[in-house]
Order: structure tokens, then sequence, then C-alpha cells
């Protein structure tokens, strides 16, 4: 019987990672749910193991780029593991949704779902700061995606097996991406409802577009280029 696979980054969500996995466990009964603890400080991992998760403890915090390396590993040594929904830890996103991401690949119409995020929700900053990315990230690419940066995303056993470079820091989203399109994989978007707890300070939401916006057209060129070798 395939099996369904719930992969949950986490530092530092003491307050949130109780709620997020009962969650998770009423929506996705029977499901394979594994916290990747990244050098949390709290009682993240200790909760976590409370509610019957699988807990895989990093002993520094090396990112979210690395937890999900780490998650990814997990899931392709078990064979009948058919989909991992990735999911935030901090209660972004509602786990419910992900049954919106599963559904996708169990008709086998992607090998890769990204949430897409209602913009209306979004605060301005963010906002703007998403289409930027998104505008750069489509012209460099020649994709019509709708959202490029939600951390929401399904992948089916072939994306699992495919995708190794998951980035790191704020260029997480975009490196998966481009992994699912350099490796021919179909990719769908389903909307996702998003909750917004904090709004970056300007200057850091500065730096932040210009770095993912620079990676985004670095990696898009690689990209370009690599198609004209090709022919």
């Amino acid at each position: 019987m395939k099996k369904v696979g719930i992969l949950l980054p986490a530092y530092n969500e003491e307050k949130n990672i109780e709620k997020i996995l009962r969650n998770a466990k009423n929506y996705f009964p029977g499901a394979i749910i594994v916290v990747v603890d990244d050098g949390s400080k709290d009682k993240t991992a200790k909760i976590a193991a409370k509610e019957g998760a699988v807990v895989i403890k990093h002993q520094k915090n090396l990112g979210k780029g690395e937890a999900l390396k780490t998650g990814f590993e997990f899931f392709r040594k078990i064979k009948d593991v058919e989909y991992v929904i990735v999911a935030d830890s901090d209660g972004q996103y509602l786990i419910e949704d992900g049954k919106k991401l599963l559904e996708v690949l169990k008709a086998g119409k992607a090998d890769f779902v990204m949430g897409r995020r209602e913009w209306k929700d979004v605060p301005f900053p963010h906002r703007l700061g998403n289409f930027v990315w998104r505008t750069a990230f489509n012209l460099m690419f020649g994709t019509h995606l709708k959202d490029t940066n939600c951390g929401f995303v399904g992948l089916n056993r072939k994306a699992l097996e495919r995708i190794e470079n998951t980035g790191g820091g704020y260029i997480i989203e975009n490196s998966l991406l481009i992994e699912a399109l350099k490796k021919g994989l179909r990719i769908e978007q389903v909307p996702v409802r998003v909750v917004y707890k904090n709004v970056s300070k300007l200057l850091r939401g500065i730096r932040m577009v210009l770095g993912i916006l620079i990676f985004i057209i670095k990696e898009g060129l690689k990209y370009r280029l690599s198609l004209l070798a090709e022919r």
C-alpha cells in the first residue's frame, strides 16, 4: 500500500509543533510524520516525540535546506512512501490544505506541487517582494507560475528521488522549483491559505529581496545557457 509522508522542518517551535502534529494526524491518518529538529534550544523535539512523530535531530542549526535534505533522505529509504508533503512548523500554512497538494499528486497530474497563496492575505511588503521574485523567475525560466516562494509543497516518488539540491536560506523554494525544472518534472500549483504572524523589517526585507533576486537571475542564466548547449 502506498504511504504518505509528512515532513516538518522545525527550529524552536515548541509553541506550535503540538497543534501542527495533532492536525496532521487528524487529516492524514496513517501518514508517516517526520519532524527534523534543526538544532532547537527548546522542547520542540520532546513535544514532537510525545505526539508520536519520528524525530530526527540536528545537533546544531544547519538551516531549512539541510533539514529538508535530511527528511528527503529518510523518506527515500522507505520504499512504500509514494508521496511527501512538506510544511512549515510555525503554523503559517494550514496543514489540512496539504490534502489539495496530495489530490493533484495522486491523480497523476504532477510530480511536484507548490502551494499558491492568495495575495490579498499577504502583507504588502511580502507581496511586493514576491511580485519581484515571481516576475523574474517566470522571465528567466520561461514559466507562468503564480507563486514561486511558497514553502508548502508536495512531491511524488519520482520527484523525491530526483530532487537533490534543496538550497539554503530564503532561496529554498526557488531551488526546489529550479531542480524540478532541470529534472523535467511536471509542476502544478494549488491555492492554499496562509497566516502571517510577523512582517519583515525594512532593511532585512530589502536584503532578502535583493539576495533572492540575484540568485534567480544567476540560476536563470545558467539554465538558459544549458538549454542552448543542448541544441
